[in-house]
């Protein structure tokens, strides 16, 4: 059985847009088309590949799918480069969706981007999710690469270590003077609001552990945004863990360890030239901001899965 490469395509620009009538005019052909198209490709495979929700979500056949789409559109995009064929500039720009971490966006990430956009036909679009979960895009093939927390590769990706971004815990100097008078002290830490990045955001929690409090009951502001995160901190609204990249003159440390997370880059497993640049101005920037590492790169064996994980939404 062969997928189709347009049926695919339209697979994704359905995803990618979030409903029919939207990727009929990304596609600029009719909703009924579009609709003709995924219905076929479905009774083709025998399997329903997308949920008709607003935004439509994929199955996780569909999913497979979607990823062999990104993946032709890639190695069709290279192949032309490199065979010099010359088409309208709209024609030849791709798409290319990456994953990071919102800290790492707000800090480092968007510089060797800039850099690349000026340089090559490529709109990118970012997905913003926690580090400990945006591994999970690259399965799905929501992205073609990912800053993550996780060191074993996915399924059909190499990864490589970028560096460590460092977190300490820190407060505005009126906040700390109003709840640790007395010190950074286990009862303080008790009744003291900190700032949560959200829900699944634990370097809070980490710290307080870390401090012998549990962080159970205590009081927390939810500001899920890396600038206004740090922001609020700054203004007093709690305490919170803050990237030594954020960090101001207006803040003071309250002691305890320094949280450090391993970042690593994730792609897909291609031989793609334009994959291979985007990781290589990524990896310049996050050794020139975060230091060097000596970890070397690590492929995927087939069949292999990653481990499931603020830690760095933020």
């Amino acid at each position: 059985m062969r997928i189709d490469p347009e049926l695919a395509a339209t697979l994704a620009a359905i995803v990618d847009e979030g409903t029919l009538d939207a990727a009929s005019r990304r596609l600029q052909i009719t909703p009924s088309a579009v609709s003709q198209r995924l219905k076929t490709l479905e009774q083709q495979l025998g399997r329903i590949l997308v949920v008709r929700t607003k935004p439509a979500q994929l199955t996780e056949a569909g999913e497979a799918v979607v990823r062999l789409a990104r993946q032709i559109a890639l190695l069709e995009h290279d192949a032309l480069l490199g065979v010099g064929i010359d088409e309208v500039a709209e024609s030849r720009r791709i798409s290319i969706p990456l994953a990071v971490n919102a800290d790492s966006m707000a800090t480092w990430f968007l510089a060797p981007l800039s850099r690349l956009a000026a340089g090559h036909d490529i709109d990118f679009d970012l997905h913003r999710d926690d580090q400990n979960f945006t591994a999970r895009l690259l399965e799905s093939g929501t992205v073609m690469a990912a800053v993550t927390s996780e060191a074993a590769p996915v399924a059909g990706c190499s990864v490589s270590p970028l560096g460590v971004l460092e977190y300490r815990a820190m407060a505005e100097p009126g906040f700390a003077a109003r709840w640790f008078a007395d010190g950074v002290t286990a009862e303080a830490l008790t009744a003291a609001p900190f700032v949560d990045f959200d829900r699944r955001d634990t370097l809070q929690h980490e710290w307080l552990r870390a401090m012998s409090v549990s962080e159970a009951g205590v009081p927390r502001h939810y500001v899920p945004a890396s600038h206004d995160y740090a922001l609020a901190v700054g203004l007093g609204l709690g305490w919170g863990m803050v990237p030594l990249l954020q960090e101001s003159s207006g803040l003071i440390p309250l002691g305890g360890p320094t949280l450090r997370v391993q970042l690593y880059w994730q792609q897909w497993n291609l031989r793609s030239e334009l994959l291979d640049t985007i990781a290589a101005e990524i990896a310049a920037e996050a050794r020139r901001v975060l230091g060097e590492t000596s970890l070397t790169p690590k492929r995927s064996r087939p069949g292999s899965r990653p481990k499931r994980g603020r830690a760095a939404g933020g």
